[in-house]
C-alpha cells in the first residue's frame, strides 16, 4: 500500500482518487525528536499491516489547518481521522494540544482515534484552564476514543474526559525486534534537556563512576541536532540508523521512554530513570517489567543503582509478544467497517 501525506498546496496530487477507505492521520511530526518520529512510523506500519484495506495518509503537523479544510472535503462516512500518540497530551506542549482540540471538535461524524498518548495537565491554574477547554473540544465528538499507553494516563483520561478510552503499548512496542549481533562496546547517556527533566547531574556522575574507565562513554539524546526536519520519507533511515546505534553499546543509561523502548527492540541493557511527571515509570511497570535486560529506577544510592545495572547487563534476551495487548485499538478499528 503506498503512503501518501497531505500537502495542502499539491493536494489534488497528494490524494488517491478512489474508492478505497481511508485513514488521516493527523499531527505527524517533522520536528527531530526520534521517540515522537518512530511512533509515526509504527502507526504508518501497523495500519498497513493489519488494516490493508485502508488507504493511510498523513498529515504533518504544520500542514495541520490547512488540511482540514481538504479533508473536509475528500472524507466519507467510511473514513477513520486519527491524531499521532506520544507523551504531549495537557498543557505542557500547547501547540500539539491545541491542533489535538480543533481535529477533535472538527470531524465529529467520523471515528477519531486519538492514538496512544501519555497524559499531564498541572494541577494549577494555567493546567486547569487548559484542561478545560480541552474537556469542551473533545466532548463536542461522540466518535472520539482516546488511547491511553499507561495505567496512570488511562485512569487520568477516564476522569478527565467523557469519551471512550481504551489502553495499548505505546506504537513503537509494535515493532519487529532487530538482532544484528554486533560486537558491543561502550554505554551510551541518553538523557533529557527540556522541562522534564529530574534526574541528577550527581546521580549520572555516580554512573559513570560505577562503569569505570575501561569502557568509551558517549552522552546524546533522541532529539537530534541535525538534520533539522524530518518527513515521513526520511524518517525510517534514521530510525534504523538510532537502532544501529544502540546495538553496539554494552549499556543504555537514560530518561527517555523510547531509548528504552528502542534498547527491548535492540536487545540492549538499559536503565531507565524518571521524568517530572511518571510517564516511563508507568508505561515500564505496566508493559515492560517482564523484560529482563531493561530495568526501572528512582534510586539515588550508588550501590543499588550499580546492583540493578550489573542486573540489566548480565541478564539474557528471549522472546517477548506484545502484539496481543494492541486488541483493543484491533477490535476498535475493525469494528468500524
Amino acid at each position: 500500500m503506498a503512503n501518501f501525506y497531505i500537502n495542502p498546496n499539491n493536494v489534488v496530487h497528494e490524494l488517491p482518487k478512489n474508492n478505497q477507505p481511508k485513514f488521516f492521520m493527523f499531527g505527524v511530526p517533522s520536528y527531530t525528536n526520534l521517540g515522537d518520529q518512530a511512533i509515526s512510523l509504527a502507526e504508518r506500519k501497523y495500519i498497513e499491516a493489519e488494516f490493508p484495506d485502508y488507504q493511510y495518509i498523513e498529515i504533518v503537523e504544520e500542514d495541520d489547518d490547512a488540511a482540514i479544510p481538504v479533508v473536509k472535503q475528500y472524507i466519507t462516512k467510511q473514513d477513520i481521522v486519527a491524531f499521532t500518540g506520544g507523551g504531549n497530551m495537557g498543557n505542557l506542549y500547547l501547540n500539539h494540544e491545541r491542533a489535538r482540540r480543533k481535529v477533535f471538535s472538527t470531524f465529529t461524524d467520523n471515528l477519531t482515534i486519538s492514538f496512544p498518548q501519555s497524559i499531564h495537565f498541572e494541577d494549577n491554574e494555567a493546567g486547569l484552564y487548559e484542561q478545560k477547554l480541552s474537556q469542551e473540544a473533545y466532548q463536542k465528538n461522540p466518535n472520539l476514543v482516546l488511547v491511553a499507553r499507561d495505567a496512570q494516563s488511562y485512569h487520568r483520561m477516564q476522569t478527565t474526559f467523557n469519551n471512550k478510552v481504551i489502553f495499548t503499548p505505546d506504537m513503537v512496542l509494535y515493532m519487529k525486534s532487530v538482532n544484528w549481533k554486533f560486537n558491543r562496546n561502550g554505554a551510551l547517556f541518553v538523557l533529557r534537556h527540556d522541562s522534564e527533566k529530574v534526574v541528577k547531574k550527581s546521580t549520572i556522575d555516580n554512573i559513570k563512576d560505577i562503569l569505570g574507565n575501561e569502557r568509551p562513554v558517549k552522552r546524546v539524546d533522541t532529539v537530534l541536532d541535525e538534520p533539522q526536519k524530518i518527513t515521513p520519507v526520511t524518517r525510517e533511515a534514521l530510525f534504523d540508523s538510532e537502532l544501529e546505534l544502540f546495538s553496539h553499546q554494552e549499556i543504555i543509561i537514560t530518561d527517555r521512554w523510547h531509548a528504552m523502548v528502542f534498547s527491548v527492540l535492540t536487545g540492549t541493557p538499559c536503565l531507565l530513570f524518571g521524568n517530572s511527571y511518571g510517564k516511563g515509570k508507568h508505561a515500564y511497570i505496566d508493559w515492560l517489567e517482564h523484560i529482563n535486560w531493561v530495568s526501572y529506577t528512582d534510586e539515588e544510592d550508588t550501590e543499588r543503582i550499580k546492583q540493578q545495572i550489573n542486573a540489566v547487563m548480565e541478564a539474557k534476551t528471549h522472546a517477548y509478544d506484545l502484539i496481543p495487548d494492541f486488541k483493543q485499538l484491533h477490535d476498535l478499528i475493525a469494528h468500524n467497517r
